[in-house]
């Protein structure tokens, strides 16, 4: 039996379909953000698109200079097509995208999210604007995402493709997804005495999601994404992808407050954007052949076995810690 035909993006199915809310989380790096907005500006779809700036206050004094500045960049090149949100107290970047993706998503049911340091592809809000159309009432899937791993075998690819995991590089979702947000990760506890489950949840070994859940259940780190992530899992839930990237993270400089190891290269798209158009696939299934592919690039990407002994060396360092 044949399976539909993928659909296809096309420009006049996007200007047709009602455009996102595109939320924008800025902090204190003025250089960074202004490469942002201007790629964000270059997009198409760019026109229309309600957008929301939310600015967390500074964590010390000596910081609110930088923090005033990138505000006032965001005035600058988005002038009045923006509306700005700024807190004049630090709630830290958790606390500051979770409320604020709920705001919109409660004003508008679907939201764009960006971070200060992203360079955007022009077709970034196409695809994104289109698949959140497309996708809106699939409960399955549960997010967007603007960012791809760096997966050879996909160069050639003309289809998106279904993952089992998020990811938090310029991505999307639905107020209907995001209902199902637990910041509480319910359940959590359960990693550490189901190997099985563990497996699943590190996608079979290549990441150590496990780690970063129970940092962040333990106030060892503040992290949205990694409570997201276990979310969407705990739903089966799944997140549309491009083949290759439609965003770069230009903040792998040490200029923010998170960011990559020496070994690690998870932003390695140094190419150019592709231009393709791409189909939609009208099956809701992550693809055994797609999953493995993209587990080979993250496994990669994170170093691969220099990056698995330092991060069993770094287990080891916290379990002998006193307290």
């Amino acid at each position: 039996m044949n399976a539909p035909r993928p659909q296809q993006i096309s420009k006049s199915e996007t200007e047709v379909s009602q455009k996102s809310s595109i939320a924008i989380f800025i902090y204190n790096r003025p250089d960074h953000l202004r490469k942002t907005l201007s790629s964000l500006l270059k997009c198409d779809g760019i026109d229309d698109s309600p957008i929301t700036v939310f600015g967390d206050g500074p964590k010390r004094e000596d910081q609110r200079a930088d923090v005033e500045a990138a505000r006032s960049v965001a005035r600058e090149l988005l002038g009045e097509r923006a509306d700005y949100r700024f807190s004049e107290v630090n709630k830290g970047l958790s606390t500051s995208i979770i409320a604020g993706v709920e705001a919109l998503l409660a004003e508008h049911g679907k939201v764009i999210v960006l971070e200060d340091d992203f360079e955007l592809a022009p077709g970034f809000l196409t695809f994104m604007n289109t698949a959140l159309e497309q996708y809106s009432d699939d409960d399955q899937v549960c997010q967007i995402s603007g960012y791809a791993f760096a997966v050879p075998e996909f160069a050639e690819l003309d289809r998106a493709l279904f993952l089992p995991f998020t990811t938090t590089w310029g991505w999307g979702t639905w107020q209907r997804a995001w209902e199902h947000f637990d910041p509480m990760a319910t359940g959590w506890e359960q990693l550490a005495h189901d190997p099985a489950l563990r497996k699943r949840f590190n996608l079979e070994g290549v990441y150590d999601y496990t780690t970063m859940l129970q940092r962040q259940m333990k106030g060892q780190r503040d992290s949205w994404g990694i409570r997201w992530y276990w979310s969407v899992f705990r739903r089966n839930g799944i997140t549309l992808f491009p083949p290759t990237s439609l965003v770069r993270n230009t903040g792998m400089d040490e200029t923010g407050t998170h960011g990559g190891g020496r070994f690690r290269s998870f932003d390695a798209h140094k190419d150019g954007f592709s231009d393709k158009k791409l189909e939609m696939p009208s099956r809701i299934e992550a693809l055994a052949g797609d999953v493995t592919a993209v587990r080979h690039a993250i496994w990669k990407q994170n170093g691969g076995w220099l990056g698995y002994v330092i991060d069993q060396a770094k287990k080891i360092v916290g379990r002998l810690r006193p307290g």
